[in-house]
């Protein structure tokens, strides 16, 4: 009875609590907390070395994060040394290989990387001695291995071409050249000539020059004292030799005076990924930096609250994602909006992001939309802190810029006193929709005439990759898209001499994931194919049409190809379809002229017998396929064709690099035969 009576005057409380309770409102936010972040203990070495000691001792772990200080780079025809020098001072010391530095680090469950702006190091503190060898080694004695350079320029080069395909790549290039200039640390751009050009001299230059301590910073953080890390630094960081190092003067970009309007053009493109930016001047650390951030949390800095994600997905279905972003930075910062939408509302989406700028400009935030924002920066923040690599840039933000010693842990409090004012303020200030970039990268055939209608009879300007101006002309007078396919036939070796094969053995290599298969094809006239891929020697999938039957094999899984993947495959077995594009009911239509790479290239559509569309480029000056996009419901598929080389009179690509999913696979031709005569038995299985 006892215990019944203590149930119910229980649930009476709980009744009574609830009645009290309103819970349509939220619950009002509780005071903001002081952190703490540790005690920051700060010297410097005779070498000049800046030494910061965070103390932590929650976890018997350590990280030391070394940083240099320097000014931005521009590196002009070699664009990209500075980064491979960082990479390379991984693969190798003059007393380890890459493989030894990855198998000791992995042997104590530490983490050691490298960047062309420092190191970074971690592990459980009684490793610290091990892992700080490995970390000096690595500093003190790279070895900058040709090889490693060789894998990681081919590496950049695969990169390259994915990302010409890629609309974010096309915009990013092309969005940071206008708004910083081409001939500035921030607007300069990767190119396959520049990649070529790097020497293992420069990556070492790079490390000789601006590796030194007395532009550098090391941070230290986790389960030690300030006397023991003193003791720790001397050990190990005090023979680095200081040198002046090179500063370089940040010229500050003019911005843009009134609205520019450009384009970028992505092949049969469904999207475009419109950008709407601008440079600002916004430095870390200062008290508009974090009003600025609450600001664009609220216009798209991310969440489902935020207007830009709220209108154009929300309210108009036109996007998964539509989101903006402010970045300080100590010589010059950016604001960029950003979505990917249909093609079709291209210019329907410029007109709602800058209405919602203007929106944020002219009206107050209400008060709710202000505290949630506040509420998810300070769990941001807090989640962040658990990473020693924040704490690590937190301490050198605070030597660097001069900011107050306890400029992070009043975070909460300063973000709390954020008030409506000034969130308008801020708006007022670094909200410049008539001074921006608008840009949209997509298929031009759609995009341009809807960037006209926003543009209000301003220019369009249309730019390539590498962010030069497309100058597009048309086609001479009487020029045919059969007479283009004659040409490429010409090119290849002639008519008759293709017409001669009978049959074809082609071998080639890819690499996928770190994974090397073979590709071997094999075709005979009129109308046979054999194509398998190998690891190791083990045939991993494969497709077979013998004329009248076709299947497919994956993963020990045989499947009989019927309808129209039957159909697909009987065009595909044809050697050399372009011989009899009319008699096999192909449709050609001569669309114009582009630039591919640089080269002018006459684009065409080539529509199969069952309605599948490819758009391909030739190459003016010799002819030759370069580029095929093929189109279908699952997405574009690109192929780039380099390199012809001349078999028995007949010229084939050497080198086809082909989109797998988002990215770009070389693959590289080891031998072509030519009539040799192939067995029928290899069609038959």
């Amino acid at each position: 009875m006892k215990k019944l009576s203590i149930l119910i005057v229980l649930v009476l409380s709980v009744l009574v609590a609830n009645a009290q309770l309103d819970r349509s409102k939220a619950p009002k936010a509780g005071p903001a907390k002081k952190l703490e972040l540790g005690e920051f203990t700060k010297f410097e070495l005779k070498n000049g070395l800046k030494v910061i000691v965070v103390e932590n001792h929650k976890l018997p772990v350590v990280s030391y994060s070394l940083s240099l200080d320097i000014d931005p780079i521009f590196e002009g025809d070699k664009v990209g040394y500075t980064s491979f020098a960082g990479d390379l001072m991984r693969t190798g010391t003059t007393n380890k290989t890459k493989d030894q530095i990855d198998e000791e680090i992995d042997f104590i469950g530490a983490s050691l990387s490298t960047s062309s702006k420092g190191i970074y190091a971690s592990s459980l503190k009684k490793h610290s001695p091990k892992l700080l060898d490995l970390m000096t080694d690595v500093l003190y004695n790279p070895s900058f291995p040709q090889e490693e350079l060789d894998k990681i320029l081919k590496q950049s080069l695969t990169g390259i071409k994915s990302e010409k395909d890629d609309p974010k790549s096309i915009s990013r290039n092309i969005r940071q050249a206008l708004m910083f200039g081409k001939e500035s640390a921030y607007g300069e751009m990767a190119t396959e000539e520049a990649y070529e050009k790097i020497t293992i001299e420069d990556c070492k230059n790079y490390y000789e020059t601006y590796y030194r301590p007395n532009v550098a910073y090391l941070v230290i953080v986790g389960d030690i004292t300030p006397k023991q890390a003193k003791k720790t630094a001397k050990k190990y960081f005090s023979q680095w030799e200081s040198k002046e190092v090179p500063t370089h003067q940040f010229t500050k970009p003019a911005g843009f005076d009134g609205p520019i309007y450009a384009i970028g053009h992505k092949d049969a493109a469904n999207q475009s990924y419109i950008t709407v930016s601008y440079p600002l001047d916004l430095k870390p650390g200062t008290p508009d930096a974090l009003k600025a951030s609450v600001m664009n949390k609220i216009l798209g800095g991310g969440g489902f609250s935020a207007r830009l994600l709220k209108n154009l997905r929300e309210d108009k279905a036109w996007t998964y994602g539509a989101y903006s972003r402010i970045n300080t930075d100590e010589h010059m910062g950016s604001f960029m909006a950003y979505s990917n939408v249909r093609g079709t509302i291209t210019d329907s989406a410029f007109v709602e992001v800058y209405k919602e700028m203007q929106t944020i400009i002219s009206e107050d935030v209400n008060e709710d939309d202000l505290q949630l924002v506040k509420n998810s920066l300070a769990g941001s923040f807090g989640r962040a802190l658990e990473d020693p690599s924040t704490i690590a840039r937190f301490a050198v933000n605070i030597d660097k810029y001069g900011l107050p010693a306890d400029y992070y842990e009043t975070y909460p409090e300063r973000l709390e006193a954020i008030t409506i004012a000034d969130v308008k303020a801020s708006a007022e200030k670094y909200i410049q929709p008539e001074n921006a970039l608008y840009l949209a990268v997509g298929d031009i055939n759609v995009i341009e005439p809807l960037m006209q209608k926003i543009a209000h009879g301003k220019e369009v300007t249309e730019y390539d990759f590498y962010a030069e101006k497309v100058v597009r002309t048309g086609v001479p007078a009487g020029l045919t898209a059969e007479k283009v396919i004659e040409t490429y036939v010409d090119a290849m070796g002639g008519a008759e001499k293709l017409k001669s094969v009978e049959d074809l053995s082609m071998k080639a290599t890819l690499k996928i994931q770190g994974m090397e298969l073979a590709l071997n094809t094999y075709q005979q006239a009129p109308n046979k194919i054999k194509v398998e891929t190998l690891m190791a020697g083990n045939v991993l999938s494969k497709q077979v049409y013998n004329g009248e039957v076709g299947i497919m094999v994956a993963q020990g899984q045989e499947q009989k190809l019927e309808g129209e993947m039957l159909e697909t495959m009987k065009y595909q077995a044809i050697l050399f379809p372009e011989l009899q594009y009319q008699e096999l009911g192909y449709t050609l239509e001569l669309v114009g002229k582009d630039k591919i790479d640089g080269k002018n290239a006459y684009k065409m559509t080539i529509t199969d017998p069952l309605g599948k569309a490819s758009t391909v480029y030739f190459d003016v000056a010799s002819g030759l396929k370069i580029k095929q996009v093929a189109t279908s419901p699952m997405g574009n598929s690109t192929t780039i064709y380099a390199k012809y080389k001349e078999t028995e009179g007949i010229k084939f690509p050497s080198v086809m690099s082909q989109t797998m999913g988002p990215q770009m696979v070389d693959i590289e031709v080891t031998s072509i035969e030519l009539n040799k005569g192939l067995e029928e038995s290899v069609f038959n299985n």
